[in-house]
């Protein structure tokens, strides 16, 4: 049961407008209704209320193939925000390619004003394409970090799970849609009833603005060991200009063989071949996830000529990057 919770006076309940793009992500869009529906129960009135667009017709279909009814396309009869409203960009894979004109100058049209703009999981590369984070502080999913801040450098991109800056709110994905709306409800109607809607949740951790999305080196890489995770931190820290392994070694206060033991003890490979593929990983997203040139993306992986980094790719992933990009942007939509 809830613990009864005294709701601040309001006018009217406070609106969110969720747009759904296609291939939305299901999670991250349920986690941040939910949150304001038992705001709404644990208040004993309607303090939020929502509502779903879509760009087209009158479904949306998310990533793990469920289809979920509109209420309004931007096509049809969408209505403009209130005031005091929010609009909530859900977006998902390939994001890219729904950055469409019709999308953003909807998005640019609802910004004028007061109305508050947001997204969860990867909307707000869409927010960014309209021009809305500009000069702005946000946040995305860590998959998608790498490539969002090689395209949209004006942005101030963090790796926190959620960002608040004015009018402007960010949340990575996943359940980090729970901790920005658990923010909001705080903020507008007391910590009590983010509480309440919280234990419902049984979300025992309410994470702040200051909390990164991703686990710790030692819990990701399943070892805890302070030099291992200190020398992978480093190294993550510099893919775009490797350190060698004996300047690792040095810096972590050991010799390059107790480096070489170390890894080979715990990672079953050498720094040399970790290194290498996280590099490649980083360098893959990149690929994926932007139009930079392969040189670009060869030297913002470390790689100093195309030529190297296509061979390495090639041996990490089976392709090269020339091939996996083409069939990358020849697979159809859906």
């Amino acid at each position: 049961m809830f613990a009864k919770t005294a709701p601040m006076p309001s006018d009217r309940p406070r609106r969110f407008t969720f747009l759904l793009l296609d291939r939305f992500t299901m999670l991250p869009f349920t986690a941040a209704i939910e949150p304001l529906r038992l705001a709404n129960r644990a208040a004993g009135r309607a303090l939020f209320d929502w509502r779903l667009v879509g760009p087209r017709g009158d479904m949306a279909t998310c990533s793990n193939g469920t289809r979920v009814a509109v209420d309004a396309s931007l096509e049809g009869d969408a209505p403009p925000p209130g005031r005091d409203d929010v609009v909530i960009v859900c977006g998902g894979t390939e994001i890219a390619r729904e950055a469409t004109r019709p999308v953003l100058a909807w998005l640019r049209r609802q910004a004028r004003g007061d109305t508050s703009m947001g997204a969860v999981c990867t909307g707000a590369w869409i927010l960014a394409e309209a021009g809305l984070l500009e000069g702005r502080k946000a946040t995305i999913h860590w998959e998608n970090h790498d490539g969002f801040a090689e395209a949209f450098p004006q942005v101030d991109l963090f790796r926190s799970v959620f960002v608040h800056d004015g009018n402007r709110l960010t949340a990575a994905g996943g359940t980090s849609s729970i901790d920005l709306m658990l923010h909001l409800i705080a903020e507008a109607h007391g910590d009590a009833l983010a509480a309440d809607v919280a234990d419902q949740m049984l979300h025992t951790a309410i994470r702040t603005d200051q909390d990164r999305q991703r686990l710790s080196i030692p819990t990701r890489i399943g070892v805890r060991h302070p030099r291992l995770a200190a020398v992978i931190a480093r190294m993550e820290a510099t893919l775009e200009e490797p350190i060698s392994p004996a300047r690792l070694a040095l810096d972590a206060g050991m010799s390059t063989r107790q480096l070489e033991r170390l890894f080979r003890r715990y990672l079953n490979r050498s720094p040399k071949r970790y290194y290498m593929e996280t590099r490649l990983a980083r360098a893959r997203n990149l690929l994926m996830q932007t139009e930079m040139s392969i040189i670009e993306i060869a030297l913002a992986s470390g790689f100093s000529s195309p030529s190297h980094f296509s061979k390495c790719y090639r041996a990490q992933y089976g392709s090269t990057p020339y091939r996996e990009r083409g069939t990358s942007a020849s697979t159809p939509a859906g």
